[in-house]
């Protein structure tokens, strides 16, 4: 009887274990609760701005069932993160204004004061937060109050978009809708950025 070479032997266990390797099935990585996203927009030739969050949903992510947002699960009258998980930043490369009050270039946090009628806008040099647990009013950069409305469709997710003109940063969620007036600063100076703020 004829030996089997060693490498034929070798060749033969390969094939073997062939469709047991062709069986293994790596699954996708689970979809987190709050996506991260981003909404961008060039203003001009020299002004690019771009905002980072994380989209909540109105459905809650352990039960399934659907939650009331604005008044519950974020609470009027106090200061909400804008998202989940980190703060929202904000990152201009050149000044531009906020509902008319300028914002010199730099990336910023972004937090909100929801009122059932109106948002507190605030943005904070503060940057790298987890939500607002530890918000410092000392670091805010400017304030704006802008109308919430009430919208006839339902966003089941937060969501934060430039409009097509690139003339208002919105902020949707559930029946709520707010726009704040956004465009280039004027005059060609770039304004420095305030320092930020220091980590205790």
């Amino acid at each position: 009887m004829s030996r089997l070479s060693i490498p034929t032997v070798a060749a033969l266990v390969l094939l073997a274990a062939a469709p047991a390797l062709a069986q293994k099935s790596i699954p996708p990585e689970k979809t987190p609760a709050s996506p991260l996203q981003m909404a961008a927009k060039k203003l001009n030739d020299t002004t690019y701005v771009k905002v980072t969050y994380s989209s909540p949903r109105i459905q809650d992510p352990k039960t399934g069932e659907k939650r009331a947002i604005f008044g519950k699960l974020v609470p009027y009258g106090e200061v909400w993160r804008l998202g989940a998980n980190a703060a929202t930043e904000l990152t201009a490369t050149a000044d531009i204004e906020l509902a008319g009050k300028r914002l010199p270039a730099g990336t910023y946090s972004l937090f909100t004061i929801p009122q059932a009628d109106k948002w507190t806008l605030i943005v904070s040099k503060d940057v790298g937060q987890w939500g607002a647990y530890k918000y410092n009013k000392d670091n805010d950069v400017l304030r704006v109050d802008v109308p919430a409305k009430k919208s006839a469709d339902t966003y089941e997710a937060l969501t934060i978009a430039f409009d097509d003109k690139g003339t208002a940063l919105n902020f949707s969620w559930e029946n709520t809708q707010v726009s704040v007036p956004v465009r280039p600063a004027s005059g060609a100076a770039a304004t420095p950025a305030p320092a930020p703020a220091k980590k205790g």
